[in-house]
């Protein structure tokens, strides 16, 4: 009884908080409102008894990919009036897509109550019951597939070191460290002796 109550509970979050996403006119407020997606579907996924993709929805999407997006947003200053000036345009389109989507999404599920080609596709996966899901999914993720995991992580490199160059942005008149310049110049152009009287100071244009 309490797992339905909270089943329902997370989906409408889930289903409002989507909606929420693609409706609000501040890109902020959007990401907002899809971190609240992620939580919800990530309850949704303990209810299942997938840890692993619950927690993989909270530390990966919540945590890199939502702020990550939150940080571009606020970066780059993107005139989103201008973007939206289209929406209303494109909302046939959009409707059309999301019927086929939802079409293919009612089709899946009916083909795993049935226990068709996708119930099949997974039997092989199946742990034992004293195994957790987290465990399998390790298993067979390093062993299996460890070429594969290893390609994406590359990928995801490549693909942060890309990001980084460019929004890397060099500022006329600031002033640097250069590291190996500092270690490698000479002792005459480093140190300057001043020859100051008893008694006396160094005026500041002595200094410079």
């Amino acid at each position: 009884m309490l797992q339905g109550i909270a089943f329902y509970i997370l989906s409408a979050i889930a289903v409002v908080a989507g909606l929420l996403v693609v409706t609000a006119r501040n890109p902020v407020h959007s990401v907002l409102w899809l971190i609240l997606t992620f939580f919800s579907a990530a309850g949704l996924f303990v209810l299942l008894g997938a840890e692993f993709l619950a927690m993989l929805l909270v530390v990966v999407y919540v945590g890199a990919v939502a702020v990550l997006f939150l940080f571009v947003v606020m970066m780059l200053d993107v005139d989103f009036v201008r973007l939206r000036e289209g929406y209303a345009r494109y909302l046939p389109l959009a409707g059309i897509v999301a019927a086929v989507l939802l079409v293919e999404s009612i089709m899946v599920s009916m083909a795993v109550v049935q226990g068709g080609a996708a119930r099949e596709a997974v039997a092989p996966f199946v742990h034992g019951p004293d195994q957790t899901n987290v465990e399998a999914i390790g298993r067979v993720l390093y062993t299996d597939y460890v070429y594969f995991f290893q390609a994406s992580g590359l990928v995801l490199l490549i693909a942060m070191i890309g990001a980084i160059i460019l929004t890397l942005r060099h500022r006329p008149g600031v002033h640097r460290q250069d590291l190996a310049a500092q270690a490698n110049r000479e002792r005459a152009k480093a140190v300057e002796i001043k020859s100051v009287a008893t008694g006396q100071g160094v005026t500041p244009e002595e200094l410079l």
